[in-house]
């Protein structure tokens, strides 16, 4: 039965913004799955080229946020969830008629915009239109869709390369997008932020863009430059110069591109911190496991998707739960509840996963701890580092949350990378991935003492709006 205290533009925006971040995790999850056809598909393209099919896209989005946040408070953020689901169409379906790797590289980032601009616009829209005392609850709804498609991607990503060829995990997009932007356009209300100055410091955009897109290269590059390299060490000196000059003049503009005065908001920052912590221990851990399932266990890619979809379907079912029970207790107990489950996955791991493969110990019973993890953290943590910012400021502060957010994943993939290496044989790759559990059970372990010790408690019943 539907909530009566809820309106039905609450639910239809819910419902939008849901069906749109599905999408945009679908695509996360099925394009790893499509890189072995595309290399054979472009077997003229080395394999650094080819490793820009997913990098463009992370250094794209990651560089645009506080762009987009701003934007989407300053024009509104019903036009700019618009024009991103369009640009995002778009880049699909040039991504699937790609005819080499190069002109798949320039699709991917014309993609990553348009995904760039629906991140802060579509929680902007998302939080308003419920009332706060039923907002994690929505939180949940929607972060439970990311969930769902991490569950279906592996096996939907085989089907659809087995079926239709690598363009098909790219054109799945465009009907979808096309469809959820018609009814955008009739259900979604606009609304901005009243007190955003109508010009904005030119000075911060580029430096702000540059900057993060920096420190992204750097990271994703650091397993081929070497992390000393001087290609390394030179791309984030120029990364952190051009960040302090964003700060600098955030803290002196008068109409600057964040507002830094976010920062003085406990659960913003404290949120940040913890998310953090969950993202390293999530994606270090999530990233390259299937490659040990494929390489030293010989599994299929089928057989592996279907292996690792329990915990992340567990993750959606339990992600709207635990968001109706934030409305009462607030985000910190769940998330610290998320870190020891995540610790507990990682332990299970240690003990439990070895050369000889072990369906149910070695990857079901620890995956659905860490689906538990995820169910507890992955929504929860918006809801946790939006819960105290005020609603003129919704475009801005979930673009600087998702921007800490796609730093994490760049930095646990690169660490994973990293520690396992390029091992010779199953030993050393085990001994490798070893090492990544030991990194995500910190990073988890960070998760849990931020949101069960220092994290404010409660859930407050009101909000400056």
């Amino acid at each position: 039965m539907a909530d009566s205290s809820i309106s039905s533009l609450a639910w239809r925006t819910l419902a939008v913004t849901s069906v749109v971040g599905f999408m945009v995790s679908l695509e996360i999850t099925v394009i790893s799955l499509a890189l072995p056809d595309i290399r054979a598909a472009f077997p003229e393209a080395s394999e650094s080229t080819l490793s820009w099919i997913i990098t463009a896209y992370n250094i794209g989005v990651a560089s645009l946020l506080l762009v987009a946040g701003w934007a989407a408070d300053r024009f509104g953020r019903k036009r700019i969830f618009l024009a991103g689901l369009a640009v995002f169409a778009f880049g699909s379906l040039a991504s699937g008629l790609a005819p080499n790797a190069e002109s798949l590289i320039v699709a991917r980032v014309v993609q990553s915009l348009g995904g760039a601009f629906q991140f802060p616009s579509g929680l902007a829209l998302l939080l308003p239109a419920f009332p706060f005392e039923r907002r994690q609850m929505a939180i949940g709804t929607w972060g439970a869709m990311g969930g769902l498609a991490a569950a279906l991607g592996p096996p939907l990503g085989g089907f659809l390369v087995g079926a239709f060829g690598w363009p098909s995990v790219f054109l799945v997009n465009v009907p979808v997008a096309l469809i959820t932007l018609v009814l955008s356009l009739l259900w979604l209300e606009e609304s901005r932020s009243d007190d955003i100055p109508s010009r904005v410091d030119l000075i911060s955009i580029p430096a702000a863009s540059i900057g993060v897109g920096a420190i992204i290269l750097a990271i994703v590059q650091s397993e081929a430059w070497g992390w000393l390299g001087i290609e390394t060490l030179a791309t984030v000196v120029v990364g952190m110069v051009l960040i302090g000059l964003f700060v600098v003049r955030s803290r002196s503009h008068p109409a600057p591109l964040f507002d830094l005065s976010l920062f003085a908001i406990r659960s913003y920052w404290l949120g940040l911190v913890g998310t953090v912590g969950f993202v390293v221990g999530f994606f270090a851990f999530f990233v390259p496991f299937p490659s040990f399932l494929q390489q030293t266990w010989e599994w299929s890619t089928i057989r592996t998707g279907l292996a690792i979809v329990p915990g992340p379907a567990l993750a959606a079912v339990i992600s709207p739960v635990v968001g109706r029970l934030a409305d009462r207790i607030g985000n910190g107990p769940i998330l610290a509840v998320g870190g020891l489950s995540g610790m507990t996955a990682m332990v299970l791991h240690l003990l439990l996963t070895d050369l000889e493969p072990s369906l149910f110990l070695g990857v079901i019973l620890p995956g659905l701890f860490l689906g538990f993890a995820a169910g507890c953290s992955f929504a929860m943590s918006v809801g946790a580092v939006m819960r105290d910012v005020p609603a003129r400021r919704f475009g801005m502060g979930g673009a600087g949350r998702t921007t800490l957010f796609q730093l994490g994943v760049a930095l646990a993939i690169a660490l994973a990378v990293a520690l396992v290496g390029d091992p010779v044989d199953g030993a050393a790759h085990l001994s490798g991935l070893r090492n990544t559990w030991f990194l995500c059970l910190g990073a988890f372990a960070i998760q849990a003492v931020v949101f069960g010790l220092l994290f404010p408690r409660g859930n407050p019943a009101a909000q400056a709006e």
